[in-house]
């Protein structure tokens, strides 16, 4: 069977008060509705990071919202929208969210969809988040557990990409904290049927 075409991506741009948000929209999937279906996700959590960026009603206030491809190709659309916005206070905030897809069908995938039912891929990718963090001596607001099931992800170089939100393990000046997982270090919990068994492959 061959392998889909890699879909085509371009922005377009929203603009409102104070605002510009550059918004991929796809096209070229090999089934009808599946382009449809990814527009409508990724219009669907474009919404949702101005929502809760808050009002813009500050005269200092802006927003700027772009995106950043990760994978296309291999039947795997992965990519991350971010928004940036200003709204008062000490300095701005930036939100990130990453969705990747099933290209041909428009499926979107949640973490625990990349892995074998019932295997423990929260310990595994815990135990090597904990060793990434104590190698890059990052100091958490709280002693790091384990990562969340529903974890932010994207795939990217033939890796899983965890990451951690603004605050949500450390503080501001860090960042958005990656942790790049290569997928052969995943392979014996890898799903058969998920986005990330394709990267495996030659």
């Amino acid at each position: 069977m061959p392998t889909p075409n890699p879909l085509v991506v371009r922005t377009v741009v929203s603009t409102f008060p104070k605002a510009s948000i550059k918004i991929p929209q796809v096209s070229g999937s090999s089934h009808p509705g599946a382009d449809l279906l990814m527009n409508e996700t990724i219009m669907a959590h474009v919404r949702q990071l101005v929502h809760e960026q808050g009002s813009l009603e500050d005269p200092k206030a802006e927003m700027i919202g772009y995106f950043e491809l990760k994978t296309n190709e291999k039947d795997i659309f992965s990519l991350s929208l971010i928004n940036y916005a200003y709204t008062g206070g000490a300095h701005g905030m930036t939100l990130q969210v990453s969705l990747t897809f099933r290209s041909s069908t428009g499926h979107t995938y949640e973490l625990e969809q990349l892995f074998k039912p019932g295997s423990d891929y929260v310990g595994v990718i815990s135990k090597i988040v904990a060793a990434g963090i104590k190698a890059r001596g990052i100091e958490t607001l709280e002693p790091f557990k384990a990562i969340s099931p529903e974890q932010s992800f994207y795939v990217a170089d033939r890796s899983l990409v965890i990451y951690f939100q603004l605050y949500e393990l450390a503080a501001y000046v860090y960042g958005f904290i990656y942790f790049p997982i290569p997928v052969y270090e995943l392979q014996a919990i890898i799903a058969e049927v998920g986005p990330l068994a394709p990267m495996l492959e030659g």
